[in-house]
């Protein structure tokens, strides 16, 4: 067996917040990347899948561990890594051909060296006739095979690519998959092994042959999983799906488990987070939910809303944070308040929600904070330094923004955004 071409030691990486406290993102991440392998990170959003990708690049140095590549201490870049961004990241005043051409003229190379690579790049992912539209003049998927055309163009070793399939249409995208995949088995060219950060389980069951299942708070393996489909695969068949299936246990066991978790939070002084979801996320899965009788499978709500698996448990989780929802295994099934919530009025769902979030503890301290101050007035600086005590491992501006909605549409607070002040 070859060495690996990657290896990692204890990664943990936490970023500094503006008030100097650490947001941890990541936690003792160990992982290799073999040659000749396809390796996706696959996990709800905020796991940190993006962060690792950056640090495996040399785009970001971990705040604690070490990388190792083909057996040697990494420093700073690696020059043979490529990256595909979830953006385009192209330039709008340039070409095709001149937006392939741009990253290669910093490898020293000769003009007809670089026509030439420019020139297969394009015709490997398909553009031949293409090559002096601009960006503008590109779909979605277009843009995104340029984006991969560039990133080929400098025959890296390992292709890394951050959702790349994310923002082009379900068509576009199987047609990029199934050409990288004819890309990278072509034993004549780099390269070697592609590292793919992905929310959708799908794409990653037929990409991929090691899976990587992240959770969050910080991020770290979950576990790993061996993919030994044949190629080409098949969607419908008994297997992939089974494995599909697989991975869909193993996330939900994780992300909502059947068992509550707010005691131990509080037990150490912690509150559970409040998901990165709007009120109106929440009120369109409860009414989903009504219109089909009242429960369904997490998976089939992701199909029919044509959301990504990871970024739709955040919407489930605040749902029963508030009581409206429970989860037992994969179902998402409307509780008694969930029902109560739907069957009211405008004017009375207010209340309803109004009494799910004092239930909160977050919400509660605050309420109460707001209650014993002579003039029934706080400012926002108290409010961020209850949600960095009481959570810790989260983005405290972030928690802010969705603690004063969750509040305006149940009319528990009124905040001030020009004297940044909190009043009932």
């Amino acid at each position: 067996m070859e060495a690996p071409l990657y290896e990692t030691k204890g990664i943990s990486h936490q970023f500094r917040l503006p008030n100097g406290k650490p947001l941890h993102v990541l936690n003792n991440i160990n992982l290799t990347i073999q040659p000749h392998e396809i390796v996706a990170i696959l996990g709800p959003s905020g796991c940190g899948k993006s962060t690792l990708l950056r640090i495996l690049a040399g785009l970001l140095i971990p705040t604690k561990g070490k990388i190792f590549y083909q057996g040697t201490p990494m420093v700073g870049l690696n020059p043979d890594v490529a990256v595909v961004f979830q953006s385009f990241a192209l330039y709008p005043w340039m070409t095709v051909s001149e937006n392939v051409e741009c990253v290669l003229k910093a490898a020293s190379l000769t003009q007809k060296q670089i026509k030439k690579k420019v020139k297969e790049a394009i015709e490997v992912v398909g553009m031949i006739g293409f090559e002096e539209a601009y960006p503008r003049e590109l779909s979605g998927g277009m843009k995104q095979m340029l984006g991969m055309a560039r990133a080929l163009s400098v025959d890296p070793k390992l292709l890394f690519m951050d959702e790349p399939f994310s923002h082009v249409d379900a068509l576009t995208a199987a047609s990029l998959r199934a050409g990288l995949i004819d890309i990278w088995l072509a034993q004549d060219r780099n390269p070697s092994s592609i590292v793919l950060v992905s929310h959708d389980i799908k794409e990653v069951v037929y990409m991929a042959d090691r899976i990587i299942v992240m959770g969050a708070r910080p991020g770290h393996i979950q576990t790993i999983l061996e993919n030994r489909l044949p190629r080409p695969r098949d969607f419908n068949s008994p297997d992939f799906l089974r494995l599909v299936d697989q991975l869909y246990e193993t996330i939900t066991g994780a992300e909502m488990p059947d068992a509550p978790t707010t005691g131990t939070l509080e037990a150490f002084g912690e509150a559970e987070p409040l998901p990165e979801v709007s009120p109106g996320e929440i009120v369109g899965l409860l009414e989903y939910l009504d219109a089909r009788g009242g429960k369904e499978d997490l998976f089939r709500i992701a199909s029919d809303t044509s959301r990504e698996f990871g970024k739709l448990i955040p919407v489930v989780k605040a749902a029963e944070m508030l009581n409206f929802v429970k989860t037992p295994r994969r179902l998402v099934i409307l509780d008694t308040e969930g029902y109560r919530f739907i069957k009211a009025s405008v004017d009375e769902r207010k209340g309803v929600w109004k009494e799910q979030l004092i239930k909160l503890q977050l919400f509660q301290e605050i309420q109460e904070m707001i209650h014993i101050h002579p003039d029934h007035i706080i400012d926002r600086d108290l409010v961020l330094e209850t949600i960095v005590f009481r959570m810790p491992y989260e983005n405290y501006e972030k928690v802010f923004d969705i603690f004063i909605q969750w509040a305006r549409f149940g009319d528990l607070f009124a905040y001030d955004e020009n004297t940044q002040k909190l009043k009932p």
